[in-house]
């Protein structure tokens, strides 16, 4: 037991040792050792001893562990080298997550490289939408969109309210609706013309339009000779100048 007892104080009073194992014993354990030769005490040490063994143990739970994150993250990695060993070492667990960091950092490093192909593409297809020549033009062009979106927007709201539509109508349904009142417009003002005019036969309208050219000229030209003659500005004067003359 002596022998023992002094192999662990050496152990305990290397440099390597953990701080705060060894501390000095009280009462009949002190006394006995004292008595023959040794100066140490070890009534802790049981209790170290067995944290020291469950943490042994621990290791192995944290390897599994560590074992199924590994062939989660690297899934081609399905050979593990201390399949076969009984000990583990803490060194043995930091040569896995070393593994598992580098991936992760890998991965990264993908991604970034992906998302930067990504918003090339994302440039390029703008470009080509709206006809950008350059990367300086790209800027530019999204605000004069941006600002002609807004434009449209605001102009498809206020017809929707106009015409008492639905704000989910689209577009089609906005242009056909306006169609249809272009229509009665057009019909109401042909309707006009011809009650104005005084028939309905299309040809009727066309020589009455060409008798007005034919009439009306002459009879301008007379008016105007008229108001010079009488020295007056309105035809409405001519009328009352004409009786003075009588």
């Amino acid at each position: 037991l002596l022998k023992v007892l002094s192999r662990i104080d050496s152990i305990l009073r290397s440099p390597r040792a953990p701080p705060l194992i060894f501390r000095p014993s009280k009462g009949p354990v002190q006394n006995y050792i004292k008595e023959n030769g040794q100066g140490c005490g070890f009534e802790h040490l049981p209790l170290t001893i067995e944290m020291w063994a469950d943490q042994l143990v621990a290791l192995k739970d944290l390897h599994r562990s560590l074992r199924k994150l590994s062939l989660e993250l690297l899934p081609w990695n399905t050979k593990d080298p201390l399949d076969n060993r009984e000990s583990i070492l803490v060194e043995d667990l930091q040569m896995i997550v070393d593994a598992i960091l580098e991936e992760l950092e890998q991965k990264e490093k993908n991604s970034q490289t992906q998302s930067l192909q990504t918003l090339s593409a994302m440039v390029s297809h703008f470009q080509k939408l709206f006809d950008v020549n350059s990367l300086n033009g790209v800027y530019p062009r999204m605000n004069e969109v941006y600002t002609k979106l807004g434009e449209m927007t605001n102009a498809m709201r206020n017809l929707h309210e106009l015409l008492q539509l639905d704000s989910s109508a689209p577009p089609t349904v906005v242009v056909d609706t306006v169609g249809k009142l272009c229509d009665i417009i057009n019909k109401n003002v042909t309707e006009q013309v011809q009650q104005l005019l005084g028939t309905q036969d299309i040809h009727s309208i066309i020589n009455k339009l060409e008798e007005h050219e034919c009439f009306f000229p002459p009879f301008q030209a007379l008016i105007q000779d008229l108001l010079c003659l009488l020295e007056i500005s309105n035809m409405d004067e001519i009328l009352p100048a004409v009786q003075n003359l009588k």
